[in-house]
């Protein structure tokens, strides 16, 4: 008679209403939300990959909402299972909000931002761009910060507020792309000269686009110098191909017809009295 009158005192410990015989049940419970949670989080990411009308960044976003959404849902589940009334966690929701809201405006600022960033697309999966002082190739938009993946690879997480707070450069969104590039020349060589020089080269490379044709003109003078202004127009892909290209190719032209590429230099004349 003694062990079930010592399993009814310790099944009787409670703590407030929560008693070991409502607390088994409501670690059950949470188990099986676990399971669910995984089995659903699967579900999502398939049905979510197979979706050919979502990009990247929506995917990320679509994932990070589920999830926070199953984990409040299964809080409200375990609250119930342990017998604490659901009006009472509703208001201290309620009011853990409101006592938050304060000190989280950045955090509800980036959410938000996030949600702008999704609906009016600037840039998907995969663009290259320029955001608040970095580049780099967008991964995804979650709910609070952007990443993208720099040139030497690594990652770069943005705030989502600061990328909609700043000037978005898509340098993806188009497929072709202007090459804009400055050459300067000696005042000794003609004009005329160095422009079939640089058209010369850019003609050479079959990614430079004929339409728009290629174009050299005399841009600006300098103290040492004469600047020429080469614009070419290639796809997208092309663009740093081309660029690395043309500054290869303009000096072994330039040095094949003797033009002279200067640097900053001053020229002193001595006047005898």
């Amino acid at each position: 008679m003694t062990q079930p009158n010592l399993l009814d005192s310790f099944t009787k410990i409670s703590v407030g209403t929560i008693t070991l015989n409502t607390l088994i049940p409501a670690v059950l419970t949470f188990l099986v939300c676990l399971i669910v949670m995984r089995l659903l989080t699967k579900l999502t990411d398939k049905l979510v990959e197979k979706s050919k009308k979502l990009d990247g960044t929506l995917q990320g976003f679509i994932r990070s909402s589920v999830k926070i959404t199953m984990w409040f849902i299964t809080a409200m589940i375990v609250a119930d299972s342990l017998g604490i009334p659901m009006t009472s966690v509703v208001a201290l929701v309620s009011v853990a909000g409101l006592a938050l809201s304060l000190s989280i405006q950045k955090i509800m600022a980036n959410l938000f931002s996030g949600i702008t960033l999704l609906v009016t697309k600037p840039f998907v999966a995969d663009d290259y761009v320029s955001v608040a002082g970095k580049n780099g190739k967008i991964k995804t938009v979650g709910l609070f910060y952007t990443l993208m993946d720099s040139p030497d690879n690594t990652i770069i997480s943005i705030p989502n507020s600061d990328v909609t707070a700043t000037a978005i450069i898509n340098y993806s969104a188009e497929p072709l792309r202007r090459v804009d590039m400055i050459f300067s020349a000696s005042y000794d060589d003609r004009t005329e000269d160095v422009k079939n020089a640089i058209l010369s080269a850019a003609m050479e490379d079959e990614r430079v686009l004929a339409e728009p044709a290629p174009f050299a003109a005399l841009m600006e003078y300098k103290a040492s110098s004469i600047d020429y202004v080469a614009r070419l127009w290639v796809k997208t892909s092309d663009y740093w191909d081309v660029y690395f290209r043309m500054n290869e190719r303009v000096r072994e032209i330039f040095a094949e017809r003797g033009i002279q590429m200067t640097y900053e230099h001053m020229n002193v004349h001595i006047v005898e009295k």
